[in-house]
C-alpha cells in the first residue's frame, strides 16, 4: 500500500507555487516597465545607436557579476553545450539590440515600438509549438486583445512609406532576434540560476556590440555618461535581470504579452517629456493590454 500526499503538504505545496508565480508575474511587469525608458536613454546618449547598446552591456557585465557573487548565485561549471547557448544567447541579443537601435533611426517612433514588439506574437508561437497544444479560449483571446491594444496604442501615429522601409524591416528584424534570445536564456534558465544567466548573455554579447559600432563608423566614447549608466542599471541589470527571472516561472504567452506594457510606458514617456499627446483611442488601446494581462493569468478550462 503506497500512503497518499498529506493534504497540508500538497497545500503548502501550492501556496508556494501560488506565491512563486505571483512574483514572477511582478518581476515581468517591473523589468517591462524599466526596459521602456530605454529608447529615450538611447536618444540622450552622445554616441551612436550601436555603440549605445555596447556600453548597456559593458557597464552591466561587472555589475551582473558581482551581483552572482552577492546572491550566491556564482558562475559555475556547465556542460559545454550550455555555454554554446549562453553564448548564442549573447550573440542574439547583440544583434537585436543593434538592429532595433539603427533601425529607430530609420523609421517613426511609433514604428519602430510596434513593429519591435513583434516578439509579443513570436514568442508565444513558440511556445504552442513546443507544448504541442493550440492555445485555449482565454489565452486566444487575451493574446487578440493584446495585439489589437497595441495597434490602437500606436496605429494613431504608424505610418507606412518608402522612407520607413529600411527602419521598419531592421526592427522587425529585431524582434524576431529577441525571440531567439528569449528562447536561448528560456533554455538555459531550466539548469542555472537567473543571475548567471543574464549575466553571461551580457558578457557574450558585449564584444559583437563593439565591432558593431566600430565598423559603422560610430563615436564610441561618451561625453556625458549619465543616460548610458542610466541606460545600462535601467535596462540590462534592472530590466533584463528581471526578465530572466520572469521566464523561469511563467509561460511564454504571458512573457509575450507582458512585453507589450513597454509601448504604453514609452508612449506615456513620450507624453511627459516630448508632449507627445495621447487621445482616447490611445488609452483604449492600453486599458485593452492592461484587460489582457488580467486574462492571461486566469486558468483556462482546456
Amino acid at each position: 500500500m503506497h500512503d497518499s500526499p498529506s493534504p497540508k503538504i500538497t497545500s503548502s505545496a501550492d501556496s508556494h507555487e501560488r506565491r512563486t508565480t505571483a512574483l514572477a508575474f511582478a518581476a515581468m511587469v517591473a523589468a517591462n516597465i524599466a526596459l521602456a525608458f530605454g529608447a529615450w536613454f538611447v536618444r540622450l546618449a552622445d554616441v551612436g545607436p550601436v555603440a549605445a547598446g555596447f556600453w548597456r552591456l559593458a557597464i552591466a557585465a561587472p555589475l551582473l557579476l558581482i551581483l552572482c557573487q552577492l546572491a550566491r548565485q556564482p558562475v559555475t561549471a556547465m556542460p559545454r553545450r550550455m555555454w554554446t547557448v549562453l553564448a548564442l544567447g549573447g550573440l542574439f541579443f547583440a544583434a537585436d539590440l543593434a538592429a532595433w537601435h539603427v533601425g529607430i533611426l530609420h523609421t517613426t517612433l511609433a514604428n519602430a515600438t510596434l513593429f519591435g514588439n513583434i516578439t509579443s506574437l513570436t514568442f508565444p508561437i513558440y511556445g504552442f509549438i513546443i507544448a504541442r497544444a493550440l492555445p485555449g479560449r482565454m489565452q486566444a483571446f487575451a493574446l487578440a486583445l493584446a495585439a489589437a491594444g497595441a495597434v490602437l496604442l500606436m496605429g494613431r501615429s504608424y505610418q507606412l512609406s518608402p522612407e520607413n522601409l529600411i527602419g521598419d524591416l531592421l526592427c522587425i528584424l529585431a524582434g524576431i532576434l529577441y525571440t531567439f534570445y528569449l528562447v536561448a536564456v528560456g533554455s538555459a534558465r531550466g539548469r542555472l540560476q537567473p543571475l548567471p544567466t543574464i549575466a553571461l548573455a551580457t558578457v557574450f554579447g558585449t564584444l559583437p556590440l563593439l565591432l558593431f559600432a566600430f565598423a559603422m563608423g560610430e563615436t564610441v566614447w561618451p561625453g556625458a555618461w549619465t543616460p548610458l549608466l542610466l541606460l545600462a542599471i535601467g535596462s540590462q541589470v534592472i530590466g533584463q535581470g528581471l526578465i530572466v527571472y520572469a521566464i523561469g516561472h511563467l509561460p511564454p504567452l504571458v512573457i509575450g504579452i507582458g512585453l507589450l506594457i513597454q509601448p504604453v510606458v514609452a508612449a506615456a514617456v513620450g507624453w511627459s517629456v516630448y508632449d507627445e499627446r495621447l487621445g482616447t483611442v490611445d488609452a483604449i488601446g492600453a486599458v485593452a493590454i492592461a484587460v489582457a494581462l488580467v486574462l492571461v493569468r486566469r486558468p483556462d478550462r482546456r
